[in-house]
């Protein structure tokens, strides 16, 4: 399949980006959003994007056999966790969804269309509308693809002219999610720009930010620092940094049928996306329960990670990385044989999983690509304890617990400042109203207006 040159990234390789092209872009992107896209209703940007999410779980669309053909070459997933990561993400694209999502950020569907009540106070007179950026730049990380997917999809609710930049090499999908935007509707698809360079070309990046209303970055705190600093004062700028995950599992979760299921849910958190995203595990603590430890526990969840790499597997890595595994591997390995407090397992012959079993407590940051810590806790209270390096950086805990254990074990993990719980098995995929860092991802791109009626 050929795809038009709509988007600045179908254009060829050899082909150079200008500060003029990007600054004539965005003048157009302006344009034909006053004229066909401003005036949209709600109701018809959620219908549209049910119906292009449907396409995408349609395994005969055109541009999803495309994405999973040409994904696993420029991406460096395998077409198995592609394939997965991309149905987790358009499921959640319904009209049910969307609905809910505008109504918990802005307080009613329609607050975007018209001036509407939004508190419950009786008697209230005072109206209010939310407006999106006209312009609305966001600038892509280059690890996983679904969360520049989903600022597109927040961008189309709130009527916003988006210029999507992505880092280099990884512009594959927002370019065929655009794509099937403008085959749905090509008036749509003229209001999205698509293009990819490597970061701190500031020639290119100073005339894209001097024509934005909003700025959205996502990638390391030190990539943001240098993004804002390019970004003119008056402009918004929402940034999402560097985070870490971690899994807790409490003992009642250790018991009978429920100990394999767990390490299942543990194993598909660790493969979702290789790894790479900051909803990503990278310890799991575990409290002792029924019999069974931590260290049982990691064997178990090596087991798991086996049988997953064949449904699933995981992607080429570069030499580098494979170095890396390989000489962190054998640091282990060593101590491994010196000690019963750490234990290794690893898949063989290759680097696509480890697991390292470790008595001390202390969070650990690991690698990615499939190699996780299992430590063992007496209770939540000593992992927060471990964990304290990395608090206020933490984004999701992956939680197994029981139902009359689990609201005691959220209300910590909230006072202590994690921003997502979820069940064990669903780190890597957040619904779409989640509340990204703690902050309405929709209520954060708007800005309101008050009308008080007089009585």
């Amino acid at each position: 399949m050929n795809l038009p040159n709509y988007f600045l990234a179908d254009l060829p390789p050899e082909a150079v980006l200008t500060s003029k092209l990007i600054a004539e872009a965005c003048q157009a992107l302006k344009r034909n959003r006053a004229d066909y896209l401003a005036g949209r209703s709600t109701r018809a940007m959620v219908q549209l994007l049910d119906r292009v999410a449907r396409s995408w779980l349609d395994a005969e669309y055109p541009l999803r056999k495309l994405a999973l053909e040409k994904g696993p070459q420029a991406l460096g997933f395998s077409r198995e966790t592609l394939a997965g990561g991309l149905e987790g993400f358009f499921r959640q694209i319904t009209t049910e969804n969307l609905n809910a999502l505008l109504a918990q950020d802005l307080g009613h569907v329609g607050a975007l269309d018209r001036p509407v009540t939004t508190s419950d106070e009786p008697g209230t007179r005072r109206l209010a509308m939310a407006v999106g950026p006209e312009f609305l730049v966001h600038v892509a990380a280059g690890n996983i693809p679904n969360p520049t997917l989903t600022s597109m999809v927040l961008g189309l609710l709130t009527r916003s002219a988006q210029f999507v930049k992505c880092a280099s090499g990884a512009a594959l999908l927002p370019r065929l999610f655009a794509h099937s935007i403008y085959e749905a509707d090509p008036k749509l698809g003229a209001c999205l720009e698509v293009a990819e360079w490597r970061g701190g070309n500031a020639p290119l990046e100073e005339a894209l930010f001097a024509e934005a209303d909003c700025v959205t970055a996502t990638g390391s705190d030190e990539a943001l620092a240098s993004i804002r600093s390019w970004v003119p004062a008056p402009t918004r700028f929402l940034g999402y940094g560097h985070r870490v995950s971690f899994g807790f599992i409490a003992g009642e979760a250790l018991s009978g049928a429920a100990v394999r299921e767990t390490a299942a849910a543990a194993a598909e958190d660790v493969t979702a996306w290789d790894q790479l995203g900051c909803l990503s595990p990278q310890v799991i603590y575990v409290a002792p329960g029924a019999g069974l430890g931590a260290e049982q526990f990691a064997a178990l969840l090596a087991e798991a990670l086996a049988d997953r790499e064949r449904s699933h597997p995981r992607g080429g890595v570069s030499t580098d990385i494979a170095a890396t595994i390989a000489s962190r591997r054998a640091f282990y390995a060593v101590r491994a044989a010196h000690s019963d407090a750490t234990r290794l397992w690893q898949s063989r012959d290759s680097t696509v999983w480890t697991v390292v079993f470790e008595a001390d407590a202390r969070f650990q940051t690991s690698c990615g690509h499939r190699w996780v810590y299992v430590k063992p806790v007496r209770n939540l209270a000593e992992a927060l304890q471990a964990a304290d390096p990395v608090r206020g950086k933490v984004s999701t805990v992956g939680l197994a617990a029981s139902d009359g254990t689990a609201e005691e074990l959220v209300k910590a993990l909230t006072q202590w400042g994690v921003t997502r719980v979820c069940p064990l098995g669903q780190m890597q995929h957040p619904p779409l109203a989640w509340r990204h860092d703690g902050r309405p991802a929709l209520g954060d791109l708007v800005r309101w207006t008050d009308w008080e009626r007089p009585f």
